[in-house]
Protein backbone atom coordinates (compact mmCIF):
# COMPACT_ATOMS: atom_id res chain seq x y z
CA UNK A 1 0.00 0.00 0.00
CA UNK A 2 1.33 3.54 -0.90
CA UNK A 3 2.23 6.39 1.40
CA UNK A 4 -0.14 9.05 0.79
CA UNK A 5 1.23 12.12 0.57
CA UNK A 6 -0.49 15.99 0.70
CA UNK A 7 1.86 18.90 -0.14
CA UNK A 8 1.15 21.96 1.61
CA UNK A 9 3.66 25.04 -0.15
CA UNK A 10 2.87 28.14 -1.00
CA UNK A 11 5.11 28.30 -3.87
CA UNK A 12 4.26 26.52 -7.37
CA UNK A 13 7.36 25.35 -8.32
CA UNK A 14 8.28 24.31 -4.75
CA UNK A 15 4.76 21.53 -5.04
CA UNK A 16 5.70 20.99 -9.04
CA UNK A 17 9.54 19.61 -7.73
CA UNK A 18 8.44 17.67 -4.71
CA UNK A 19 5.56 15.77 -6.72
CA UNK A 20 8.08 15.09 -9.61
CA UNK A 21 10.31 13.27 -7.14
CA UNK A 22 7.27 11.06 -5.66
CA UNK A 23 6.07 10.58 -9.23
CA UNK A 24 9.44 8.43 -9.68
CA UNK A 25 8.42 6.54 -6.22
CA UNK A 26 6.01 3.54 -6.53
CA UNK A 27 5.36 3.41 -2.51
CA UNK A 28 4.47 7.11 -2.88
CA UNK A 29 1.30 9.23 -4.09
CA UNK A 30 0.46 12.43 -3.80
CA UNK A 31 -3.30 12.84 -3.04
CA UNK A 32 -3.53 16.63 -3.20
CA UNK A 33 -1.51 20.13 -2.80
CA UNK A 34 -2.32 23.36 -0.97
CA UNK A 35 -1.06 26.40 -1.46
CA UNK A 36 -2.39 28.15 2.50
CA UNK A 37 -2.84 26.95 5.21
CA UNK A 38 -6.66 26.87 5.26
CA UNK A 39 -6.82 25.04 2.17
CA UNK A 40 -4.30 22.60 3.74
CA UNK A 41 -6.58 21.98 6.77
CA UNK A 42 -9.54 21.41 4.60
CA UNK A 43 -8.20 18.93 2.14
CA UNK A 44 -6.86 17.01 4.80
CA UNK A 45 -10.06 16.38 6.95
CA UNK A 46 -11.56 15.68 3.31
CA UNK A 47 -8.73 13.38 2.12
CA UNK A 48 -6.77 12.02 5.46
CA UNK A 49 -3.39 11.72 3.78
CA UNK A 50 -0.64 9.61 5.65
CA UNK A 51 1.28 12.29 5.40
CA UNK A 52 1.45 16.08 5.02
CA UNK A 53 3.93 18.11 4.03
CA UNK A 54 3.97 21.41 5.25
CA UNK A 55 5.39 24.75 4.60
CA UNK A 56 5.47 27.36 7.26
CA UNK A 57 5.40 30.60 5.67
CA UNK A 58 1.92 30.14 3.97
CA UNK A 59 -0.88 32.58 3.15
CA UNK A 60 -4.36 33.07 5.03
CA UNK A 61 -3.24 30.59 7.63
CA UNK A 62 0.32 29.58 8.58
CA UNK A 63 2.03 26.21 8.80
CA UNK A 64 2.59 26.15 12.95
CA UNK A 65 -1.34 26.78 13.05
CA UNK A 66 -1.99 24.37 10.24
CA UNK A 67 -0.26 21.56 12.06
CA UNK A 68 -1.96 22.18 15.63
CA UNK A 69 -5.60 21.94 13.85
CA UNK A 70 -4.67 18.89 11.66
CA UNK A 71 -2.94 16.87 14.63
CA UNK A 72 -6.37 18.42 17.17
CA UNK A 73 -8.80 17.53 15.05
CA UNK A 74 -7.74 15.05 11.97
CA UNK A 75 -6.69 11.12 13.68
CA UNK A 76 -3.44 9.49 12.35
CA UNK A 77 -2.18 12.34 9.83
CA UNK A 78 1.39 12.94 10.83
CA UNK A 79 2.81 16.70 9.37
CA UNK A 80 6.54 16.74 8.72
CA UNK A 81 7.72 20.12 8.38
CA UNK A 82 9.66 21.45 4.95
CA UNK A 83 11.12 24.94 5.26
CA UNK A 84 13.39 27.63 4.91
CA UNK A 85 13.12 28.69 8.39
CA UNK A 86 15.99 26.66 10.34
CA UNK A 87 15.80 28.73 13.76
CA UNK A 88 14.84 27.85 17.34
CA UNK A 89 11.68 29.70 17.29
CA UNK A 90 10.10 28.20 14.51
CA UNK A 91 11.52 24.78 14.75
CA UNK A 92 10.52 24.35 18.29
CA UNK A 93 6.78 26.10 17.88
CA UNK A 94 6.02 23.31 14.62
CA UNK A 95 7.78 20.86 16.95
CA UNK A 96 5.15 22.18 19.99
CA UNK A 97 2.25 22.39 17.25
CA UNK A 98 2.66 18.16 16.56
CA UNK A 99 4.99 18.07 13.88
CA UNK A 100 6.14 14.80 13.37
CA UNK A 101 9.82 15.81 11.78
CA UNK A 102 11.45 18.75 10.55
CA UNK A 103 13.65 19.29 7.33
CA UNK A 104 15.28 22.49 5.89
CA UNK A 105 14.30 23.29 2.01
CA UNK A 106 17.97 22.25 0.92
CA UNK A 107 17.70 18.68 2.48
CA UNK A 108 18.60 16.08 -0.57
CA UNK A 109 15.99 13.79 -1.89
CA UNK A 110 17.36 11.02 0.09
CA UNK A 111 16.92 12.59 2.95
CA UNK A 112 13.26 13.22 2.52
CA UNK A 113 12.52 10.06 1.67
CA UNK A 114 14.02 8.83 4.66
CA UNK A 115 12.07 11.16 6.50
CA UNK A 116 8.84 9.82 4.81
CA UNK A 117 9.82 6.36 6.15
CA UNK A 118 10.39 7.39 9.88
CA UNK A 119 7.28 9.80 10.18
CA UNK A 120 5.06 6.63 8.85
CA UNK A 121 6.67 4.47 11.77
CA UNK A 122 5.78 6.88 14.08
CA UNK A 123 9.28 7.86 14.69
CA UNK A 124 10.38 11.62 15.03
CA UNK A 125 12.87 12.66 12.63
CA UNK A 126 14.70 15.99 12.26
CA UNK A 127 17.58 16.85 10.22
CA UNK A 128 21.04 17.24 11.67
CA UNK A 129 20.82 20.93 11.44
CA UNK A 130 17.51 20.97 12.96
CA UNK A 131 18.75 18.15 15.63
CA UNK A 132 21.07 21.03 16.50
CA UNK A 133 19.03 23.42 17.16
CA UNK A 134 16.53 21.64 19.64
CA UNK A 135 19.70 20.29 21.40
CA UNK A 136 21.06 23.72 21.73
CA UNK A 137 17.61 24.50 22.99
CA UNK A 138 17.62 21.95 25.91
CA UNK A 139 21.29 23.02 26.61
CA UNK A 140 20.88 26.28 26.90
CA UNK A 141 17.28 26.05 28.61
CA UNK A 142 15.94 28.65 27.02
CA UNK A 143 12.58 29.92 29.27
CA UNK A 144 9.35 27.75 27.73
CA UNK A 145 7.18 30.54 29.15
CA UNK A 146 8.43 33.70 27.03
CA UNK A 147 5.19 35.28 25.90
CA UNK A 148 4.79 34.56 22.15
CA UNK A 149 1.69 35.72 19.94
CA UNK A 150 0.90 31.49 20.22
CA UNK A 151 0.66 32.31 23.57
CA UNK A 152 -0.97 35.82 24.41
CA UNK A 153 -3.66 35.41 21.26
CA UNK A 154 -6.04 32.36 20.31
CA UNK A 155 -5.56 30.36 17.24
CA UNK A 156 -9.10 32.40 15.99
CA UNK A 157 -7.30 35.67 17.30
CA UNK A 158 -3.54 34.51 15.15
CA UNK A 159 -6.10 33.88 12.34
CA UNK A 160 -7.69 37.50 12.26
CA UNK A 161 -3.77 38.99 12.79
CA UNK A 162 -2.85 37.10 10.16
CA UNK A 163 -5.44 37.82 7.17
CA UNK A 164 -5.23 41.18 8.73
CA UNK A 165 -1.93 41.83 8.18
CA UNK A 166 -1.96 40.29 4.78
CA UNK A 167 -4.14 43.41 3.74
CA UNK A 168 -8.04 41.75 3.59
CA UNK A 169 -10.58 43.82 4.61
CA UNK A 170 -13.04 42.87 7.72
CA UNK A 171 -15.84 41.66 5.39
CA UNK A 172 -13.06 39.39 3.62
CA UNK A 173 -12.12 38.25 6.73
CA UNK A 174 -15.35 37.11 8.08
CA UNK A 175 -16.31 35.23 4.45
CA UNK A 176 -12.97 33.41 5.01
CA UNK A 177 -13.98 32.45 8.59
CA UNK A 178 -17.21 32.05 7.95
CA UNK A 179 -18.07 34.22 10.83
CA UNK A 180 -20.22 37.73 11.24
CA UNK A 181 -18.35 41.12 10.28
CA UNK A 182 -19.34 41.92 14.27
CA UNK A 183 -17.53 39.04 15.44
CA UNK A 184 -14.24 39.74 13.44
CA UNK A 185 -14.76 43.58 14.68
CA UNK A 186 -14.93 42.32 17.98
CA UNK A 187 -11.42 40.08 17.27
CA UNK A 188 -9.37 43.14 16.11
CA UNK A 189 -10.29 44.87 19.44
CA UNK A 190 -9.15 42.38 21.50
CA UNK A 191 -6.09 41.70 19.65
CA UNK A 192 -5.08 45.27 19.48
CA UNK A 193 -6.05 45.18 23.40
CA UNK A 194 -3.52 41.99 24.27
CA UNK A 195 -0.80 43.18 22.46
CA UNK A 196 -0.83 46.78 23.56
CA UNK A 197 -0.94 48.36 19.86
CA UNK A 198 -3.26 50.04 18.67
CA UNK A 199 -2.66 50.47 14.37
CA UNK A 200 -3.13 48.18 11.69
CA UNK A 201 -0.08 49.11 10.77
CA UNK A 202 1.99 48.23 13.73
CA UNK A 203 -0.01 44.98 14.02
CA UNK A 204 1.27 43.90 10.40
CA UNK A 205 4.98 44.34 11.96
CA UNK A 206 4.27 42.30 14.63
CA UNK A 207 2.71 39.78 12.82
CA UNK A 208 5.74 39.56 10.18
CA UNK A 209 8.43 39.86 13.44
CA UNK A 210 6.62 36.76 15.27
CA UNK A 211 6.34 34.66 12.06
CA UNK A 212 2.28 34.80 11.76
CA UNK A 213 3.06 36.16 8.23
CA UNK A 214 5.56 36.77 5.89
CA UNK A 215 3.84 38.73 3.63
CA UNK A 216 5.51 36.89 0.33
CA UNK A 217 3.64 37.26 -2.88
Amino acid sequence: MSIRILLADDHKIIREGLRAIFEKITEVEVVAEAEDGLETVRLTKKLLPDIVIMDIGMPNMNGIDATRQIIAETKGVRVLALSTHTDTKFVMQMLGAGASGYLPKDCTCEELIAAIHAVITNQLYLSPRITDVVIREYLHNLPKKEPSVFTILTAREREVLQLLAEGKATREIASKLNVSVKTVDTHRQQIMAKLNIHSIAELTKYAIREGITSLEP
